[in-house]
C-alpha cells in the first residue's frame, strides 16, 4: 500500500545518528553491484556538471567525481554530508557538499547528468511528481538521468522503486535504456532523444 507522506527529514537523521553507515553503502555486496551496474549505464565518459542528491556517505560520489568536471552532492543529513566530504576531500573543488533536501533545496541551473539513485521511494507520490516535474528544466539539452532503485517493498518507505520507474516513465523524459533483476531496477532517461543521440555519435566519431 502507497503511504500518503514522505519520510520525514528525522527519519534519516535518526538513522545516522545509530549508524555512520546505516544501508552498507560501503560494503555490501548489493552496494558494489549497483554501482558498477550504474557506472556501466552512464553513456559518456565524463560530464561537465553532475548532481547526486541523497549522496549519503559519497561511495557512488567518488566514483562519479572521477567521471565529472564538477560534482555537486546533497544529503539531508548533515552527518551523512560531513562522512562524504571526508571520503571527497582527494577531488578538491571540483566537488561541492551541502545539506539539502530533495524538495526543498534543489539547485538552479542545468546538469549534464542527474544521479537519483535509491532517493525518489522516500517520497509520497505528490512529491515525487513535483520532483519530476523539475527534471526536464534541469538538464542541458543532451543530458541525461540515472535512477536506480531496491525493488523490495520496505514497509515505512512510501513508495516502492517499481512505482517510481514506472512513474518516470510516464514523464516527459525520453527513455533510452535500461536493467532489471530481481533485486534493482535502472533506468536511463534524457531530454532530448535525438541531440542526446547525435551528442554520442560525435562522441564516438
Amino acid at each position: 500500500m502507497i503511504r500518503p507522506e514522505s519520510l520525514p527529514d528525522s527519519y534519516f537523521h535518526d538513522m545516522y545518528a545509530a549508524d555512520d553507515d546505516p544501508w552498507g553503502f560501503a560494503d555490501r555486496w548489493y552496494e558494489r553491484r549497483k554501482y558498477a551496474l550504474t557506472l556501466a549505464a552512464l553513456t559518456r565518459p565524463r560530464y561537465p556538471r553532475v548532481f547526486e542528491p541523497g549522496c549519503s556517505i559519497g561511495v557512488l560520489s567518488a566514483a562519479l567525481a572521477e567521471r565529472a568536471d564538477h560534482l555537486l552532492c546533497t544529503d539531508v543529513s548533515p552527518r551523512a554530508v560531513e562522512l562524504a566530504a571526508g571520503r571527497l576531500a582527494v577531488f578538491g573543488d571540483r566537488v561541492h557538499l551541502a545539506v539539502g533536501d530533495v524538495l526543498a533545496d534543489w539547485p538552479e541551473g542545468r546538469f549534464d547528468l542527474i544521479v537519483l539513485s535509491e532517493v525518489l521511494y522516500y517520497l509520497a507520490p505528490a512529491d515525487l511528481d513535483t520532483v519530476i516535474d523539475r527534471l526536464p528544466g534541469s538538464l542541458t539539452p543532451s543530458g541525461e538521468i540515472i535512477a536506480v532503485h531496491w525493488r523490495h517493498e520496505v514497509p515505512e518507505y512510501p513508495q516502492t522503486g517499481d512505482a517510481v520507474h514506472d512513474r518516470l516513465l510516464t514523464s516527459d523524459l525520453q527513455h533510452v535504456g535500461g536493467y532489471v533483476d530481481d533485486d534493482l531496477r535502472l533506468d536511463v532517461l534524457v531530454r532530448e532523444l535525438e541531440q542526446s543521440v547525435a551528442e554520442r555519435e560525435n562522441l564516438v566519431g
